[in-house]
């Protein structure tokens, strides 16, 4: 029989050593609050894989005839994106407020990958295989290309240091959301085709990009948000949810190349007083 005491006393050294080893686990091992909404970063990637599955493809392989349950899946799938980008916007913010633990960018890498690579590429592939018009193996090319451009993207991310302010290509998260509109405006394959490699190929460009920070961040969360609304509306078929989804996916793909173009222009624009301040300088160093 043991003695209580004896037994309180082995308790309370139980409770000491979980405590020390708890001191003792190395930095690296220590989730913060900024990786753990990443992790759900990554959990709504995985998700959004599963609905795309399960609601569009099997039912498509399986030839049943539930157009809603693929319409519900699409815009589940979808919203799940959205609510990564959501996820990785306030990861960003919460990292630098509070802390981030020391394997809190490559937490970042990898969620991004699943979440704005895996998932719009099989978003891409599932189309080319469910499209009337769509060839199964010219999208599975596609959804290469998306997949490889973001993997090049993040990794050329880790590696190249950009001015403060600034992302160097478009960012994962709004290409992903751009691929996935450019599937649901249901535009002809070859034009979907072209749009979307596009969109792979400003991924790994060298055009500039403004960080959602302060006003932007506000905006970008006001945007998805009413995004999710109309996703929602469309797959409840509300009265206007498909002209309205399809306006709502027109403005991402809009922006998608507008954006460029202002980068484009302002990068000329520098140049252009660089080499008239060079010249102005020049001159007045002559007699």
């Amino acid at each position: 029989m043991i003695d209580p005491d004896t037994r309180a006393d082995w308790g309370a050294d139980a409770e000491a050593d979980i405590a020390e080893e708890a001191e003792e686990m190395p930095l690296s091992l220590r989730l913060s609050i900024a990786d753990t909404l990443t992790l759900g970063n990554a959990t709504c990637g995985f998700m959004a894989v599963y609905f795309t599955t399960t609601g569009i493809l099997i039912p498509h392989l399986t030839g049943s005839q539930e157009t809603g349950m693929a319409r519900h899946s699409a815009a589940t799938a979808v919203i799940l994106m959205l609510l990564a980008a959501i996820f990785d916007l306030f990861d960003g913010l919460v990292a630098r407020k509070l802390r981030s633990s020391p394997m809190g960018a490559e937490l970042d890498n990898l969620s991004d990958l699943i979440s704005f690579g895996l998932a719009p590429a099989y978003f891409v592939l599932v189309y080319g295989m469910v499209a009337d018009d769509a060839h199964q193996k010219v999208s599975a090319v596609a959804a290469i290309v998306v997949l490889l451009a973001v993997v090049l993207r993040l990794a050329r991310f880790s590696c190249v240091t950009m001015k403060d302010g600034m992302f160097q290509g478009m960012p994962s998260p709004f290409g992903a959301l751009t691929v996935v509109s450019i599937v649901l405006l249901e535009l002809p394959f070859i034009p979907t085709l072209l749009a979307i490699i596009g969109t792979a190929w400003l991924m790994v460009s060298r055009v500039e990009y403004p960080k959602p920070r302060g006003v932007l961040a506000v905006a970008m969360l006001s945007w998805i948000i009413g995004a999710m609304g109309l996703l929602a509306a469309w797959a409840f078929e509300a009265p206007g949810g498909q002209l309205l989804l399809q306006t709502g996916c027109a403005l991402q793909v809009v922006l998608g190349a507008v954006i460029p173009l202002f980068a484009t222009a302002r990068r000329v624009n520098t140049f252009r007083d660089n080499r008239r301040e060079s010249r102005e300088a020049r001159a007045a160093q002559l007699p």
